[in-house]
């Protein structure tokens, strides 16, 4: 019998950062010296007291069906997370835990959306918005960000995408993929639009609140602005700023009736997260935080590593990030000149498949992220693997015709 796809699923494209990653994998498999920069993924381990916390939980039998939504343990430390850190006040059962960021994303989304529906985000964006939404049977609309603006949406250009169609806005800062944060004052300017649009619910993506720099001060819109409490979803995990990105755990708070349709999703879907890796969470919202600090400081050397080297590259520029561990690296300099080995550049797939090809750097396109022509680069790795590649872009760089 032939396989014939899904309607939804022939409008969905695969995964850019998972693809650029694989083929890093077969050319290193192949005996190629490949520098991978393409996986959001902290080069850093877990933490070892989240490590013993999730060992301590498979002793004692904690390994059964939980709660298909989080474990009370759980949901009580997110609760005390985001009234500690973000002056937010929820309920335990305005909580859900899924196993992972994606699924919270994807399972507000399905609850949500009909045919039809536009859901706002500001591009660059991380790849999986426009997917998710598609898959959901909404339509994805960009909000287009320029480098002169540090790839951030003003106000002006929110309440000018805001139709009657609109049913979320989802805003992630930082961002992936360009690292771009947004102060307490720029975020209340979009809360002012907000407020002028009662029917668009908003989803914040917090996944790398932690992982800022330069006296960078996260905030979220439902802090900024209380009076959006009641519409916002405030999403978050503990994949990048604890280095869990296998354990595969994320969480949102939110409006009650909201987490009620999501919990739904989740008992016919996925059901619960893994039993251990919602222990280990628990630890990790609860247990020392310092680490965090230090793992900081070696991810801004890297990023100014990165930029002093794209920055000083031919035709290349980028702006400083305020957080996340991502440079989105502007090559419109590079497009229309030919490689040494004959090939001529004409976007940022052929820039990224080039620079595979003959200098062995895996970086993702901008296009992926609806920001062309950019790539991402990922610091989320070694200094010396870091200079290495810089000396290689450089190279390719100077090489170009």
């Amino acid at each position: 019998m032939a396989f014939h796809q899904s309607d939804a699923l022939a409008r969905v494209q695969p995964s850019a950062t998972l693809a650029v990653t694989q083929k890093a994998r077969e050319l290193r498999a192949q005996g190629v010296d490949v520098i991978s920069l393409g996986a959001g993924e902290p080069d850093f381990d877990t933490p070892d007291h989240i490590k013993e916390a999730a060992i301590a939980a498979i002793r004692a039998g904690k390994t059964k069906y939980t709660a298909v939504d989080g474990i009370p343990e759980l949901k009580a430390a997110i609760v005390s997370k985001f009234e500690r850190e973000n002056g937010l006040a929820y309920t335990p059962d305005q909580v859900s835990v899924a196993p992972g960021g994606k699924p919270i994303i994807y399972n507000a989304l399905v609850a949500t959306l009909n045919p039809g529906d536009e859901v706002l985000f500001p591009a660059p964006y991380w790849v999986s918005y426009p997917e998710m939404v598609r898959l959901c049977g909404g339509e994805p609309k960009v909000i287009p960000a320029e480098i002169d603006t540090g790839f951030k949406i003003t106000p002006a250009q929110l309440e000018s995408a805001i139709t009657p169609k609109t049913k979320w806005f989802i805003f992630n800062s930082p961002s992936n993929p360009t690292g771009a944060g947004y102060s307490a004052d720029e975020i209340r300017g979009l809360t002012d639009v907000l407020l002028r649009h009662p029917q668009v619910m908003i989803m914040t993506d917090d996944m790398y609140e932690h992982i800022v720099y330069n006296g960078y001060e996260f905030a979220t819109i439902a802090q900024v602005e209380p009076r959006l409490y009641d519409r916002t979803l405030t999403t978050n995990g503990v994949s990048k700023a604890f280095s869990m990105t296998g354990w595969r755990i994320g969480y949102a708070a939110g409006p009650k009736d909201l987490i009620s349709a999501m919990r739904k999703v989740i008992s016919q879907t996925t059901s619960n997260a893994c039993s251990i890796s919602q222990w280990a969470a628990l630890a990790a919202l609860e247990g020392p935080m310092d680490f965090i600090r230090e793992r900081n400081d070696a991810f801004k050397r890297r990023r100014d590593i990165v930029l002093a080297d794209i920055n000083a590259a031919d035709g290349l520029s980028a702006p400083v990030p305020e957080g996340a561990f991502y440079i989105f690296a502007e090559c419109s300099g590079w497009i229309g000149k030919t490689t040494p080995k004959g090939t001529t550049l004409h976007n940022d797939v052929e820039v990224c498949s080039a620079l595979l090809d003959e200098e062995a750097v895996a970086a993702v396109p901008g296009t992926a992220f609806g920001g062309s022509p950019c790539f991402r680069i990922s610091y989320a790795t070694d200094d010396d693997s870091l200079r290495e590649a810089g000396k290689r872009v450089r190279r390719f760089a100077s090489s170009l015709l």
